[in-house]
């Protein structure tokens, strides 16, 4: 396997200059693509009464793509929790996290990892990850996860089952807001064969922040992504021809919206595109979990959704088409 330059190891190299591989292009560096000031995204509490919440979340979700949810009765101390846990697994030693690493150049997606090129041209992202399955049980490979802290399996595991609680509410809101029957675009994702995945991102402190991204701007394939992040800022959201820096709001979820549910609804509500910044002094982490159909799940619009003054935006396909198809850069 390929020895991968990782980037929590080149940051403790006392950089005082950013690695050219990391220079972004100049319309892409944030000090030439600064988010607008005084735009703040959605916030929606989920102790709001229910045709209230409806009407938030569709509205959240068909201007915005993104919002925030707060009383989601997901206990502070969990995340927190899994916030320990997370940092805890990078605090280990490099040799130790490289037995967790993985291949993806022969299909090993799972484990310890840096953002890699395909070819010359392309510039890294300064990011370390870990991603592993979360649910269904039968796809879970608990080797993957990480042995230390030994907490770490106990506590995710919690934090999933939370987690799937809140989207499964979240779904039933966004069903209802198509004016559809609430478990439609549950069912329409997987139902109880939904996969759940989580990545753990870590960006580490950079030279030059204004030169480089952490994430490069993107849509998620995921139906919902839910994230927490730690409480360095970083996440900007596209809104309208700018980008909207999104601040830190403790305990709170961040919801995108994936592609998915923007094919699902034939486009009524919006895939998100967004990316992440760096920071000079601080290290920034977020803990994101995406819900994606199964593989073998063919996704297009909702024939409910369809008329004549509504045609078809997206063509059917399988989860597994699109993923290939958005992974090789292909037209969808």
């Amino acid at each position: 396997m390929e020895v991968v330059e990782r980037v929590q190891a080149l940051a403790c190299g006392e950089l005082s200059q950013l690695p050219p591989q990391f220079v972004r292009p100049p319309h892409e560096q944030p000090e030439n693509s600064k988010a607008v000031e005084g735009v703040t995204v959605p916030i929606i509490s989920l102790s709001h009464p229910h045709n209230q919440l409806v009407k938030e979340v569709s509205m959240a979700c068909s201007e915005w793509g993104f919002f925030l949810v707060t009383d989601h009765g997901i206990s502070p101390s969990l995340i927190q929790q899994l916030q320990k846990v997370g940092q805890e697994f990078f605090e280990l030693s490099l040799e130790e996290k490289e037995n967790y690493a993985n291949d993806p150049g022969r299909g090993k997606f799972e484990g310890y990892g840096t953002k890699m090129t395909k070819n010359h041209d392309e510039k890294v992202e300064w990011i370390d990850y870990f991603f592993h399955l979360m649910s269904p049980p039968s796809m879970v490979n608990h080797d993957i996860w990480p042995k230390h802290p030994p907490s770490y399996r106990e506590v995710t595991e919690e934090y999933n089952k939370e987690l799937i609680r809140v989207t499964n509410k979240l779904l039933e809101l966004l069903s209802e807001g198509l004016g559809l029957e609430s478990k439609v675009l549950k069912s329409s994702v997987g139902g109880q064969e939904i996969i759940v995945e989580m990545k753990i991102n870590m960006y580490p402190p950079c030279p030059q922040p204004e030169l480089a991204l952490g994430v490069e701007p993107h849509t998620d394939m995921s139906a919902l992504t839910l994230l927490v992040p730690n409480n360095v800022p970083g996440l900007q959201v596209w809104k309208e021809g700018n980008w909207v820096a999104v601040d830190y709001l403790p305990n709170a979820l961040f919801v995108h919206v994936g592609d998915q549910i923007e094919v699902l609804s034939n486009g009524k509500y919006r895939s998100v595109l967004h990316r992440s910044l760096v920071n000079k002094d601080r290290t920034r982490m977020s803990w994101a979990v995406f819900f994606t159909p199964p593989h073998e799940a063919l996704i297009g619009p909702l024939p409910e959704l369809i008329n004549d003054q509504n045609p078809e935006k997206y063509s059917a396909k399988t989860y597994a088409e699109y993923r290939r198809r958005k992974f090789n850069k292909l037209p969808q």
